[in-house]
């Protein structure tokens, strides 16, 4: 979704596709150990606090993110390399962070608060369409930041969707959107298209890591 101003249905599939091809055949290094403060991370399943379907979402979302996800493909990096551009039609690593915090965001927008696809307001549009939909807008806008401004920024909105998720009871997850523009879809696919979202810019950041000027051979690990 680097440029886009709605997802498609077949676009959603290629981009499905080429990320499974990307994970399979691009690196077969494991995922990351789950961490001290989440020895349950490779246990993919319902989570306390969440209805069963849900919190077995929030695990795949939460594994995205934390095992091989934008985290680890990003580990290191400075405000200078988040800011190569390679060339004119290319998006630098910084901005596809970004651009992953703004799908979130309005995929928040649509799913939580029950609004139409780009009905947000103006100032909701000002604030993230540079991001969203990238383009010479985020090639200008998207830069002078290191990573802890970008990771600040997944951060919360991150924790904003989990405690939306806590709301939520598992109805409300395979809810259907007949009006959703590449047809019939429920709120639980909504949502794996936000997860498999990461996975597809991950797999672009760590491409775009390994031709960073002085790049090592392995540079982003786990990809």
């Amino acid at each position: 979704m680097s440029a886009l101003n709605f997802p498609n249905r077949r676009s959603f599939l290629g981009r499905t596709a080429a990320t499974l091809t990307a994970g399979f055949f691009g690196s077969l290094l494991p995922p990351q150990a789950a961490r001290a403060d989440s020895p349950d991370l490779n246990i993919l399943g319902p989570r306390a606090g969440y209805s069963p379907q849900v919190g077995t979402f929030v695990s795949t979302l939460t594994w995205m993110r934390d095992a091989n996800g934008v985290l680890a493909a990003t580990k290191g990096l400075t405000q200078a390399d988040l800011d190569v551009l390679f060339d004119k039609n290319a998006n630098t690593i910084g901005a596809l962070m970004l651009h992953l915090a703004a799908t979130e965001t309005y995929y928040q927008m649509n799913t939580f608060e029950g609004k139409k696809w780009d009905s947000w307001p103006d100032a909701i549009k000002q604030k993230w369409d540079p991001a969203m939909n990238l383009g010479d807008a985020g090639r200008k806008t998207i830069k002078g930041h290191d990573r802890d401004y970008y990771v600040g920024i997944l951060h919360e909105t991150r924790e904003k969707s989990l405690a939306e998720f806590r709301k939520r009871d598992d109805a409300w997850l395979l809810a259907v959107d007949k009006d959703w523009p590449w047809g019939p879809t429920n709120n639980y696919c909504k949502w794996f298209h936000v997860c498999e979202h990461e996975a597809h810019h991950s797999g672009q950041i760590a491409l775009l890591r390994k031709r960073l000027p002085g790049a090592k051979p392995d540079a982003a690990a786990g990809f």
